[in-house]
């Protein structure tokens, strides 16, 4: 069986803090909230789109009145009140509004595709800031670790140098390294405070408030079988959300060239009223008083000099650049996905490598001092 993308895929981490400050961001972030209104609009343009298949009603009151003098005759003069209910209903023939209905549906699933593909990033970029900020509170904590071992040997070679055991080289490469090290320390911190507060914008909290537990991200094995990046289907590319945006973007203007060529061709309309009129505003409620109307329209366009056409036209080659985006689009996924699972790969290798090369020089520090203590190599040998 092909195993599924899980989109809670950070819990693998198994980390509350960062599995809560994605909750935390997805609830909150300004990103978020953009998309999802854009995907409201999205859903309340196809609802427009839908009423025009429908026949339009509106209430309607006229009043009119007029004075009229002629030479040699009486002048004249009339009142005229008319209310009742307008209607009218332009037919789709040609399926030029089904086209256009067509393309705000698409316009609704890409910004869909577009809110998820928000989360998606949001989620990305928590999580990798999360991680490079525990990363750098790890080598702040190392690096500490280090100035303290670095003192105890800066203790060992002081105590051989005042002995007349060490010359002043050991002693001033001793103190010189010691330095180097507290010199890396407001870097450090530097770097591990940029990196909280970059954290705290993205899920819109204070730094104060973005931890409850104290690290353990790097503090265990975290096991990944790599067998699973190889067992992904062919969909997964096409279910990305940025590929399923462009997806429907192509579908929406492709259905819009619908719409343009159906306005080549003649549009019929029906209308029809319905109401009381009389001369007078009392009475004019009643069965003597009510008239209605009906009739029906036909344009036929005739010379636009080449508008319309060039419509249809520019249209078209709105959906070309769709389709390329889309091609894009496609390309960048398969790139995107090849290089992380070379990425996770190559990086498992370079850990293990990692962690053989880190028990070495543990253990060669531990061996060299211990010669260095008894005089069998010289302070130059501890450095290297």
């Amino acid at each position: 069986t092909v195993r599924k993308i899980n989109p809670q895929w950070y819990m693998s981490f198994n980390d509350p803090d960062l599995n809560r400050l994605i909750e935390i961001g997805l609830k909150h972030s300004p990103n978020v909230k953009t998309a999802l209104e854009k995907m409201h609009q999205a859903r309340y343009r196809l609802y427009i789109d839908r009423a025009g298949f429908l026949p339009g009603f509106d209430a309607k009151g006229d009043y009119s009145k007029s004075n009229q003098n002629l030479a040699g005759t009486f002048p004249i003069k009339s009142e005229y009140y008319q209310v009742g209910v307008d209607a009218s209903w332009e037919l789709d023939i040609w399926g030029g509004q089904r086209r256009l209905t067509e393309s705000a549906a698409a316009m609704l699933k890409a910004a869909a595709a577009d809110f998820d593909n928000v989360k998606v990033s949001l989620t990305s970029e928590i999580a990798s800031q999360y991680i490079n900020w525990r990363l750098a509170e790890k080598q702040l904590k190392i690096t500490e670790k280090n100035l303290e071992l670095q003192r105890e040997i800066f203790d060992v070679v002081k105590s051989q140098y005042n002995a007349g055991l060490a010359d002043d080289l050991a002693y001033e490469q001793a103190k010189s390294v010691l330095s180097t090290t507290e010199m890396q320390l407001p870097q450090l911190r530097i770097a591990e405070k940029s990196y909280q507060n970059a954290l705290a914008v993205l899920v819109g909290k204070l730094p104060s408030d973005i931890v409850r537990n104290p690290p353990n991200l790097l503090d265990k094995k975290f096991s990944f079988d790599l067998n699973q990046l190889y067992e992904l289907p062919v969909e997964v590319v096409r279910n990305r959300p940025d590929v399923q945006a462009a997806e429907q973007q192509l579908i929406a203007e492709n259905a819009l060239i619908g719409n343009a060529i159906a306005n080549l061709y003649p549009s019929v309309s029906l209308s029809g009223f319905l109401g009381y009129q009389n001369k007078t505003l009392s009475p004019i409620f009643g069965p003597d008083y009510n008239m209605y109307t009906t009739g029906a329209a036909v344009n036929l366009p005739l010379l636009h000099w080449g508008e319309l056409i060039n419509q249809v036209r520019v249209q078209q080659s709105a959906t070309k650049q769709a389709f390329a985006l889309y091609q894009a689009s496609l390309l960048t996924a398969i790139a995107d996905i090849s290089n992380a699972a070379k990425s996770v790969d190559e990086e498992s290798r370079r850990n293990k490598s990692a962690a053989d090369s880190m028990e070495s020089t543990s253990q060669i520090l531990e061996l060299s001092m211990q010669k260095y203590k008894n005089g069998l190599i010289d302070f130059s040998d501890v450095l290297t």
